[in-house]
């Protein structure tokens, strides 16, 4: 069964947050009153594309990810992703084309890292071009991409664009540490 325009317009607001959401958040981030998000949510839980782990509280299931066209993380796809990039695989910034910044990452941390120093307009620009998407997805890191995909969908830009973009990738690399940790156990 597939998903109406605003079903997957909450699934991807729950998914972009990462972490478990309050429908009052979900209903702010998707501009739907929230009447409406609870009688969604209640569908989406049910159909098991969100779960709620705590009371008000919602998070995609790996359904929910299956549904938005991203295969769930595995722990051995999350220790190919936190590895350290060689230099030839690092993420360079650039303020324009043929304008390098001389900033690489050359793992997810370090990126996160990078988003507070570099340049808002160097970010916008990568943002544009799908430049973070594709080296995400060149770590083997769908999730992420789909991610940033959203954030350029919705077309946010400005610090806002920053901090929201640092928050995903910094409680991503948080998630992809814990999966690593309970494979070495």
């Amino acid at each position: 069964m597939s998903l109406s325009t605003i079903e997957l317009e909450l699934l991807e607001t729950i998914f972009l947050n990462g972490t478990p959401i309050e429908a009052k958040q979900v209903a702010n981030d998707s501009s739907i009153e929230l009447s409406s998000v609870m009688v969604y949510l209640v569908e989406l839980t049910r159909r098991g594309y969100v779960s709620s782990p705590q009371k008000d509280l919602y998070k995609a299931t790996d359904e929910g990810k299956k549904a938005l066209g991203v295969q769930p993380i595995t722990k051995e796809n999350a220790k190919t992703i936190v590895f350290y990039a060689p230099h030839d695989k690092a993420f360079n910034f650039y303020a324009s084309v043929d304008k390098p910044l001389h900033v690489h990452a050359h793992s997810l941390q370090d990126f996160a890292n990078k988003l507070s120093k570099v340049d808002l307009k160097a970010i916008e620009y990568h943002m544009d071009r799908n430049d973070f998407e594709v080296w995400f997805k060149c770590l083997g890191d769908q999730e992420l991409a789909k991610k940033t995909k959203i954030l350029k969908e919705r077309k946010i830009v400005g610090e806002q664009l920053r901090l929201l973009l640092h928050t995903i990738v910094e409680q991503h690399c948080q998630e992809l540490r814990k999966l690593t940790e309970q494979s070495t156990l």
